[in-house]
């Protein structure tokens, strides 16, 4: 299908009458609708016509200001009640200059904890015997294996969002 210069002109007129792309290619027929949008664009016909459809907002109606409650919000009285997480306990890990590897020497049976930065001349890895079916030896799976707090604790460590008053009207 080519764009005769009828055509053009009728998609001018139907485009200024507010008909979406969809209508005007439905009515034009042979042609889609981005074939419609392609060729407005082209033409530069970015003012439109009134719409088909007239959405009109409603007059907001101004509502009343709410009542100030003077009880303790929920939130206020669960976060005074909760007792602070204790810390975890710090596990002493025996560093043994003999155990400690490169990663050439790493196996199933050697502790995979790193040691210092990686870029280092001086970084290792633990080296220790591993724990059976685990990567670290017995002290580096309790600092790396921590079981999660419960979904309350984690609630009540998270700072309380405070949301600005809304203005109203």
């Amino acid at each position: 299908m080519s764009w005769t210069d009828e055509r053009v002109e009728q998609l001018k007129q139907m485009w200024l009458d507010g008909l979406s792309a969809s209508q005007i290619a439905g009515r034009l027929g042979g042609v889609t609708r981005n074939a419609v949008i392609g060729k407005v664009h082209r033409l530069g016909l970015s003012g439109r016509g009134a719409p088909t459809r007239v959405t009109r907002r409603r007059p907001s109606t101004p509502r009343a200001p709410r009542a100030q409650s003077t009880a303790p919000r929920r939130e206020q009285a669960t976060k005074q009640a909760a007792a602070p997480a204790p810390e975890p306990e710090e596990l002493e890990v025996i560093s043994d200059p003999d155990a400690q590897a490169n990663l050439l020497e790493l196996n199933e049976q050697t502790c995979k904890w790193p040691n210092g930065d990686p870029g280092d001349e001086n970084f290792h890895f633990c080296g220790q015997r591993s724990a059976p079916g685990m990567p670290y030896c017995a002290a580096h799976a309790k600092k790396a294996y921590q079981p999660l707090p419960s979904r309350r604790e984690r609630r009540d460590r998270q700072p309380q969002r405070q949301f600005p008053n809304r203005m109203s009207g």
